[in-house]
């Protein structure tokens, strides 16, 4: 039994043996009071879960990882991500134009849209992630 099971028996028993001293007409509000203190017990579980999950996250996120789906990995990140491959795509295209004229061009155009195919699709659900699990917080 841990400490806090005993501390909230430990008032229970208070209660009670307040009950019997004071008779039946302090009941509501004996019961108000030890439901006050067991709503106490209750949110202090619940707000040191919250935190505990909230820190787990903080660290996901130090660490690089991205949880599925999320906004920056949908939309800023494909975004980022195409902005500097056609920044990269001029002097590409201008040393394959030059190397291999128009057909070092267009191979280097068909490895740039791969490149950006693949990122864009990353996020569906035929390309899966192996660190995708489901959380106690899903319900």
């Amino acid at each position: 039994m841990e400490a806090r099971d005993a501390e909230l028996k430990k008032e229970l028993d208070a209660t009670l043996h307040a009950r019997r001293e004071l008779g039946e007409e302090y009941d509501s509000a004996l019961v108000d009071s030890f439901l006050g203190k067991v709503e106490q017990r209750l949110d202090g579980t619940i707000d040191r879960r919250l935190r505990r999950h909230l820190a787990e996250q903080q660290m996901v996120v130090a660490r690089g990882a991205r949880s599925p789906g999320s906004p920056v990995d949908s939309w800023s990140e494909r975004f980022g991500f195409g902005v500097i491959s056609l920044v990269l795509a001029i002097p590409l295209s201008a040393i394959a134009a030059v190397n291999a004229g128009l057909t070092g061009l267009f191979v280097s155009w068909a490895g740039i849209l791969g490149v950006n195919a693949v990122h864009g699709l990353r996020g569906t659900s035929f390309v899966h992630r192996r660190d995708e699990r489901p959380s106690e917080w899903d319900d």
